[in-house]
């Protein structure tokens, strides 16, 4: 029997063994790790490439988005110096956020992601970067080209979540969203994180 090319014969690693998309960084690929109805913290294994619990949520703030990485990236030295309030990365993928109409409802899915912005997040002195997105062909987004165009009350949730999802009651987070950025500034995000991973793991 011929295989269609190309072909995985086993599952491939979702950091390591997916694209980045083709038309990066204007439309990405994204793995989501966490929907807008888990009260549970997922994140992919470094090691094995499966769903790990990471932890559950502490703060009764839902997810106001899907929340996943883009495959191939990573946040090192080229993150930390594009912020001005550290001068390294967090040492993971880059993280995304997805925005779409309709509900998604299960992760470990892959999705084409059309880039509008980004938060700047500190999270104990590493840039902790999100990118902001929507769903390439969801049509009720297709006028939104930049996070400036999406209504104040999204971006005020997301800050909201990211600002929050570590707080655990009776002490204080190291974690604080240090600004939102409009599309340009997140393509430079990402070309830096694609960057920093072939740097880390080759290209």
């Amino acid at each position: 029997m011929k295989f269609p090319n190309p072909f995985y014969r086993w599952r491939p690693h979702p950091w390591h063994g997916l694209e980045v998309g083709a038309d990066a960084p204007k439309v990405v690929s994204a793995f989501v790790e966490v929907t807008s109805f888990d009260a549970i913290k997922y994140e992919v294994d470094k090691l094995t490439g499966y769903m790990r619990v990471d932890r559950p949520q502490r703060s009764s703030s839902m997810p106001p988005s899907l929340y996943g990485f883009i495959p191939r990236t990573y946040c090192g030295d080229r993150i930390g110096k594009l912020s001005p309030k550290t001068d390294k990365g967090d040492g993971d993928p880059l993280d995304i956020c997805v925005m779409s109409e309709r509900p998604i409802d299960r992760a470990e899915v892959i999705l084409n992601a059309r880039v509008i912005g980004g938060l700047h997040m500190i999270d104990q002195g590493e840039a902790d970067d999100k990118i902001i997105s929507v769903l390439e062909n969801d049509r009720y987004y297709k006028d939104i080209s930049d996070i400036s165009d999406l209504p104040d009350v999204l971006i005020e949730r997301l800050r909201h979540y990211f600002g929050t999802y570590k707080l655990v009651p009776g002490s204080e987070a190291d974690v604080y969203v240090d600004r939102v950025y409009k599309r340009e500034e997140a393509f430079k995000v990402i070309e830096a994180s694609m960057a920093d991973y072939a740097d880390m793991f080759g290209g």
